[in-house]
């Protein structure tokens, strides 16, 4: 059974950083897209990076563009999500999610929640100004 764990949440001041790992268990990181999103109290979840299975392909919500670098790396089962620069708006839960395709996948669809299939169970993130 596909697992991911998350981790490297916690509280910060405005313009600080934090690097939030994602630990993939039962399968091989080798066949599965992954996805970084986050989800704040009152708000739907929101898509924030998106990172392809084996070819870099990347991308992410505008929000972040700049501040926000999404890597991977399939030989530790291991997903990152270095975030700089972070705003008061940053603040929520964030989770990483992965779904596998036998089709290529552009940056697009990666961003689209409902193509995820595996979820891990969050990690805070809490910036203040």
């Amino acid at each position: 059974q596909l697992r991911l764990v998350e981790s490297g949440g916690g509280s910060v001041l405005s313009g600080e950083s934090l690097r939030l790992s994602c630990v993939l268990s039962g399968y091989s990181m080798d066949y599965y897209h992954i996805g970084w999103f986050r989800q704040a109290p009152g708000k739907e979840r929101e898509a924030v990076a998106y990172a392809s299975n084996n070819n870099g392909v990347t991308n992410y919500v505008n929000s972040v563009k700049g501040r926000f670098t999404v890597s991977r790396d399939n030989a530790r089962s291991t997903a990152y999500l270095q975030m700089n620069a972070l705003k008061p708006e940053d603040t929520a839960v964030y989770y990483c999610a992965a779904f596998s395709s036998p089709f290529p996948v552009d940056r697009k669809t990666g961003l689209m929640r409902e193509k995820y299939d595996y979820w891990g169970q969050g990690t805070q993130v809490t910036v203040s100004s």
